[in-house]
């Protein structure tokens, strides 16, 4: 019995890494229902389980993947999300139970049944816990360049705009301490509490901003650019999406505003609007001369004193490196801070060698890279102190 209470967790923390509701109350009614369970058809299995583990839509129409994956051991490559991995045997778990009288109820016959030499896996320690996480470490460290297969790119792509919406949720919340507000802050209470003997005679308080971050980011969608660009441009979509606060461009030999393009809902659409409008992405690159259409038509309507500008960009520039570092010293007197985020940043041995770089570096005040998911997830901390 314990081999199935094991296989049937590992199964809900598989169905957990997907999104779905999968507690204690599950598991238990899971195992009762193996046990209880007449026939020895997997589809009745997958029955059940499909009725006791779906309460969404999207459950419904992802849950017969999962299922045939985890206990069938059919169709695993299409499981791996950069979120998590899910714990797959790479034999038929099921298709014993075929050989067995209808009606046979013997818990113990029946763990046998089920569990298999991947339940036999699960006890001698590859359990699906440590297999996720070295899967989504594997995922949030490999360099998005280096990622050929079109289905993993995908979930890149997919995680990168996840990411991107869980940044911006986390920042639009984040509190402010205050003199007077609705929630006590409890850590600067005690510490305040310490010169009076403990006892927290003033009270400190934490409320909502009152002037949100305002994020606009400047994407190089330029030849040299282009395994990053599709990466990055669903980053930015999760960025704008719902959030106002943001505005976004791309520039390469000329710039293109496209905020309007990436708050449309659905991604695919926002891609599709934003390619009619970036015609002659993947030239070359003139980083210093979009900075200057920016400055004189844009800066003066996006830009204010909680701005922060993001720039992703390799730094290669086709233009004079005086014009980028004019434009860049204009553009620091009208925003609070310049990120330059730097894929190559990334590759063993680099250095900001180029002309453009040298020129750009006394402006910035962040020069980081991005060219996996964890250097993209190490931007929130930077950007929560604004």
């Amino acid at each position: 019995m314990n081999a199935v209470l094991l296989r049937i967790s590992a199964f809900s923390q598989l169905l957990r890494n997907h999104g779905f509701v999968a507690g204690l109350g599950e598991c238990a009614d899971a195992a009762r229902i193996i046990a209880e369970l007449d026939s020895q058809r997997p589809a009745d299995l997958r029955s059940a389980f499909k009725a006791l583990f779906c309460s969404r839509v999207s459950d419904w129409k992802e849950f017969d993947e999962l299922f045939n994956s985890f206990w069938l051991g059919s169709g695993m490559k299409n499981l791996l999300k950069v979120g998590g991995a899910s714990p797959v045997s790479s034999q038929s778990t099921l298709s014993p139970m075929a050989g067995k009288t209808t009606g046979q109820n013997d818990t113990s016959e029946l763990a046998d049944q089920i569990s298999g030499s991947a339940g036999q896996e699960i006890e001698d320690g590859g359990t699906g816990k440590s297999e996720g996480a070295s899967s989504t470490e594997t995922s949030g460290h490999t360099d998005f360049r280096k990622i050929a297969d079109p289905m993993e790119l995908a979930k890149a792509h997919a995680a990168a705009a996840q990411l991107a919406k869980a940044m911006r949720t986390r920042l639009t919340r984040r509190d402010r301490a205050r003199a007077k507000g609705r929630r006590i802050d409890l850590r600067a209470t005690i510490r305040h509490s310490v010169g009076h003997g403990g006892i927290p005679i003033e009270l400190s308080f934490r409320q909502r901003k009152t002037r949100p971050l305002r994020l606009i980011v400047l994407l190089d969608a330029s030849g040299s650019m282009q395994m990053y660009t599709a990466v990055f441009t669903r980053f930015i979509h999760g960025v704008l999406d719902s959030f106002h606060e943001a505005e976004a461009f791309v520039f390469h030999t000329r710039l293109a505003h496209i905020s309007a393009a990436m708050k449309e809902k659905n991604a695919t659409r926002a891609l599709e609007h934003m390619s009619l409008m970036t015609q002659g992405v993947g030239g070359g690159t003139r980083i210093g001369e979009s900075l200057a259409t920016f400055n004189k038509w844009h800066a003066k309507r996006v830009l204010n004193s909680r701005s922060c500008v993001m720039i992703l960009s390799d730094g290669y520039d086709t233009g004079t490196p005086e014009i980028l570092a004019r434009e860049l010293k204009r553009l620091r007197q009208r925003c609070r801070r310049i990120a330059w985020l730097n894929p190559m940043m990334g590759w063993n041995g680099y250095k900001p060698d180029a002309r453009a770089m040298q020129a750009a570096l006394p402006y910035l005040d962040l020069f980081a890279p991005a060219h996996n998911l964890e250097s993209l997830a190490a931007l929130e901390p930077y950007l929560a102190r604004l």
